[in-house]
């Protein structure tokens, strides 16, 4: 949550000195909950793996064992288990009626009160009124987010008046190459329909 305020302080024309007590909460070995554990959420659990992070992960299914064990990712049948021992809860959920605010303030009142919410997925995921409120009252320490809804939130929205929040423009896949790769999938399941070929990424209804 420093790296925001940090920066401002590094550039401002005021600033004489740093903080020495300008402290962080450490990534190593610290416990990483994923709920949604679809290709997204894996993924994510192998750069945490880097991090000698211990991989908690909710999904509607548990993945193979052999998945389980490449990136140390144990599974947690009840989501309110990887809250209550998560110090960081990332959301890599589709937004359908189920997961409409997933999170709420039963769930974020079973976080630790050090622990950090992160959003990539959609934000009608998150209660943001209940969000709000845990923050100003240090339920949990933080959240990051990189969607809300709407997008972009009011000026007056009081997330924006928090200083234990950075939120992102729904950014997470805005890259040269990431949206290459996109427009590529894109055109390859197209051709395959003219074609009369399987569909790569087809999507099954549930």
């Amino acid at each position: 949550m420093y790296l925001h305020s940090g920066h401002q302080t590094a550039v401002s024309p005021d600033t004489k000195c740093f903080a020495v007590d300008w402290l962080g909460v450490e990534v190593t070995r610290a416990t990483l909950g994923i709920i949604g554990m679809g290709n997204i959420g894996y993924k994510v659990a192998q750069r945490a793996r880097a991090f000698n992070m211990r991989i908690l992960y909710h999904n509607r299914n548990q993945r193979r064992k052999e998945e389980e064990e490449t990136v140390g990712a144990h599974y947690c049948k009840k989501m309110e288990d990887l809250l209550q021992q998560s110090d960081f809860v990332m959301l890599v959920v589709n937004l359908t009626p189920e997961t409409h605010k997933l999170i709420g303030k039963k769930e974020l009142e079973l976080m630790k009160p050090t622990a950090t919410l992160i959003n990539i997925s959609r934000g009608a995921v998150i209660d943001q009124d209940a969000l709000v409120e845990a923050l100003q009252n240090k339920v949990v320490r933080a959240a990051a987010l990189d969607v809300t809804y709407p997008e972009p939130l009011p000026r007056d929205h009081p997330l924006l008046k928090l200083n234990n929040i950075i939120i992102t423009p729904h950014i997470g896949t805005a890259t040269v190459q990431a949206l290459r790769m996109m427009a590529e999938e894109a055109i390859a399941n197209i051709l395959s329909v003219l074609n009369g070929q399987p569909i790569p990424s087809e999507v099954f209804p549930k």
